[in-house]
């Protein structure tokens, strides 16, 4: 009888959860999560303006340090942000405006001989933007004596379609404020003098163009910030896009981006291929050694979007209905063991965090050719998102979604053909 009883009461606790999970509502909270996403990195990126102007008035090290650390800040929230991609197509589109990666530094400013001064791949590999007035690109000049918003996003970011000419976004800042990491997989990030950011004292020569580049980075990565949060916004595209989608449709788009980040994006183009190479320059946030916080808030990304829970910058959390709930709804063993995937995925990012923050090892250090032990950190790593992978693959055959197909990387998929 208790046993009964027991059976009775599973079945309709089951069949209530089953009942009160609405997946259009689950969208509406996927979309409400994506507008505070995006609504924090354009606070933290507005933070960062504030310092820069700071830094230009008084280029100082204290005062180049506090940029930094807006820098750096203004991160954790934009990476929390990228399981969005693939399966939006809006923000897929926009993304290289403000995180393209790799980039060729020797477009923007000078650099060290080491760098070399031609690339096979970019004919404009050490253009140098900063110490030129006049560009001659691809056969015809460009007038480039007033540094501004409209030169750099118009005119020569990705000029000629070529990905490592990025003259703005994250990583462009990033470099202005460290400099090249001229360690290669030893330790130390850059270290531009603050000097360089001095007209009294000028260090380097342009520091006065190189003030008025970073300066317009800053503008430009707040307008572009404050137009993707408006895009989640009630009437924004970006929301009215999957509200006008079938619900199944809209619920693959959160798998996909989930999967495709996991998968191809995280463990094989930001992580694997790296290693593979043994090559820094590979490494997301190769000026700033910031690359173990960009890989957790990444796999963060993830479980945010799977749990339906983000925690803000002022430390309010927006939490609703999600995707675990519609997998649990069906099969709650499956939802725990998604969960429990993406903790041990967390867990090995954390390894990461503790490698740099605690025991002063950088990312780049340990990928270095020969270091056994911190490249076995990064395969656990690799390891936990493949496995996250297959979780998710679980989640999508749980709900009954059709066949979602996840970005690749050649360093997962095609080893023989990386070089």
């Amino acid at each position: 009888m208790k046993k009964t009883l027991i059976a009775l009461i599973g079945l309709c606790l089951s069949t209530s959860i089953q009942a009160s999970v609405n997946k259009k509502e689950v969208i509406d909270h996927y979309a409400d999560m994506a507008h505070a996403m995006y609504e924090d990195s354009m606070l933290t990126a507005r933070e960062l303006q504030k310092s820069v102007e700071t830094l230009i008035k008084s280029p100082t090290e204290a005062n180049l340090n506090a940029a930094k650390d807006a820098w750096k800040a203004s991160r954790a929230p934009y990476q929390q942000t990228e399981a969005y991609r693939f399966g939006n197509a809006i923000v897929d589109d926009w993304e290289g405006k403000v995180n393209a990666w790799p980039l060729d530094e020797g477009l923007i400013d000078y650099v060290s001989g080491a760098y070399g001064s031609e690339s096979d791949e970019n004919p404009y590999y050490t253009a140098n933007i900063i110490a030129n007035k006049k560009l001659k690109l691809s056969g015809r000049e460009i007038n480039a004596s007033f540094i501004n918003k409209e030169l750099l996003s118009d005119t020569l970011h990705e000029f000629d379609e070529i990905e490592s000419n990025v003259a703005t976004g994250y990583h462009a800042i990033e470099f202005l404020l460290w400099g090249q990491d001229l360690n290669g997989t030893g330790a130390g990030a850059g270290k531009r003098p603050a000097t360089d950011f001095s007209t009294k004292n000028c260090t380097n020569g342009n520091c006065d163009r190189r003030s008025d580049y970073l300066l317009a980075l800053t503008e430009l990565l707040i307008d572009e910030l404050d137009w993707m949060t408006a895009q989640w916004a009630k009437t924004g595209e970006a929301r009215i896009t999957l509200a006008t989608a079938s619900t199944d449709q809209s619920i693959a788009t959160i798998f996909t981006g989930m999967g495709s980040l996991a998968y191809g994006e995280l463990a094989g183009e930001r992580i694997k291929l790296g290693l593979m190479l043994h090559d820094p320059e590979e490494e997301h946030d190769c000026f700033s050694d910031n690359t173990h916080w960009s890989h957790f808030y990444d796999a963060k990304s993830i479980q945010n979007v799977y749990t339906g829970r983000y925690t803000r910058i002022d430390g309010t959390v927006v939490k609703g209905p999600s995707v675990s709930d519609l997998v649990a709804a069906k099969d709650s063993a499956i939802d725990k063991e998604i969960k429990k995937r993406m903790d041990n995925m967390m867990a090995k990012m954390q390894v990461l965090v503790d490698s740099a923050e605690k025991d002063n090892i950088a990312y780049d250090q340990l990928l270095a050719e020969g270091n056994t032990q911190g490249g076995q950190k990064i395969l656990d790593v690799v390891d936990s998102l493949l496995d996250t992978t297959k979780g998710i693959e679980k989640g999508i055959k749980t709900l009954k979604l059709e066949d979602i197909a996840f970005e690749g990387s050649d360093s997962l998929d095609a080893p023989e053909k990386v070089e």
